[in-house]
């Protein structure tokens, strides 16, 4: 990651203006204390964000091609269809784009928002600094007459710091919302809303409840990626920190909990495993069996999720379901 003298520097990208917030270093503390917080918790459990390193970005980007994985397809589709009257229903003159990416999918809402004539500006906010570099100067690149303002920045502390102003279509897609706890996914849909002004909109990806026989291999593919991702968390570990994970010992296991209507991934322990993390001067124990939490992904209803949005603040406006039910986006107002 490319280093600058302050916390929030301004700088151009090829065609982008970037604003950086966060630093190599933030995210190294980050990760020595969500390390030594999680591998010492009762049961062990890591935050599903240190999957996406540079190997792990590539694998996940294969899991969504899978057969099995039916979420970016679903979303692709309601976007497609419903891109034209989502930017009819809010005319924004910005879109803001939370947890960006490659911004890939939301090339389809800034070609009907660009359409509509109003679109001015885009803002795509994400904590990788390389990926948001590139992916600011393609969409530069490609639209021409859009000024793009990235932010570098996490969803804890930098949420004001996307910019104001005009008419504003936030965007969190993909179901990422449900990496969320409940009193996590409170907390951070109570900070959107205070950061929204009157006209404001935020549209949601949501993976919605259905059968454990389409959600468990969406989870668990027949071809292993999804395990080898899952796994990718211990090589990180052992890359950042200097653990000596040894990763084909843990098992990947998928669980649906029906109580909280999530999805769990986790790492188990093939046998007695002692693990070094001298960056952390830490020694972990494994018993064979053991479990690590790695990722939750709740699955909604939609009154649940009305719901949700009308605690934070903000009213529920449009509900809109891919062909089979399995995956939808909610419009909400400020």
């Amino acid at each position: 990651m490319e280093q600058h003298s302050e916390t929030g520097a301004n700088t151009r990208s090829d065609r982008a203006h970037v604003e950086v917030y966060i630093e190599a270093h933030d995210l190294r503390r980050a990760l020595e204390d969500d390390a030594r917080i999680g591998l010492t918790s009762v049961p062990k459990d890591l935050p599903p964000k240190y999957f996406y390193d540079e190997r792990g970005c590539r694998l996940f980007e294969q899991i969504t091609t899978l057969t099995e994985y039916y979420p970016t397809r679903a979303e692709r589709e309601i976007l497609t269809v419903r891109a034209h009257e989502i930017a009819e229903t809010v005319a924004p003159d910005t879109i803001v784009e939370l947890g960006a990416g490659t911004s890939e999918k939301t090339r389809l809402l800034l070609d009907a928002a660009t359409q509509c004539g109003a679109l001015e500006r885009f803002v795509p906010f994400d904590v990788s600094e390389s990926t948001l570099r590139d992916s600011a100067d393609a969409i530069a690149a490609g639209y021409p007459t859009l000024e793009v303002h990235a932010v570098v920045g996490d969803f804890d502390h930098h949420l004001d710091r996307i910019p104001s102003g005009g008419t504003r279509l936030i965007v969190f897609l993909g179901g990422t919302i449900g990496n969320f706890a409940p009193v996590e996914r409170a907390r951070f849909l109570a900070a959107l809303s205070n950061q929204m002004v009157t006209g404001d909109a935020l549209l949601l990806g949501i993976d919605l409840v259905k059968s454990t026989g389409r959600l468990l291999p969406a989870y668990d593919d027949r071809d292993g990626v999804t395990a080898e991702f899952n796994r990718n968390v211990l090589h990180v570990l052992n890359r950042e920190l200097g653990a000596d994970f040894a990763p084909d010992r843990f098992d990947h296991v998928v669980h649906w909990d029906p109580h909280e209507e999530w999805i769990e991934m986790r790492l188990r322990a093939t046998a007695y495993e002692v693990v070094k993390i001298p960056d952390l001067d830490l020694i972990v124990e494994f018993t064979a069996g053991e479990e690590m939490r790695t990722e939750i992904s709740a699955k909604f209803r939609q009154t649940g999720v009305e719901r949700e949005l009308t605690t934070a603040g903000l009213t529920p406006r449009r509900w809109w379901t891919d062909t089979t039910g399995e995956f939808a986006l909610t419009l909400a107002m400020r």
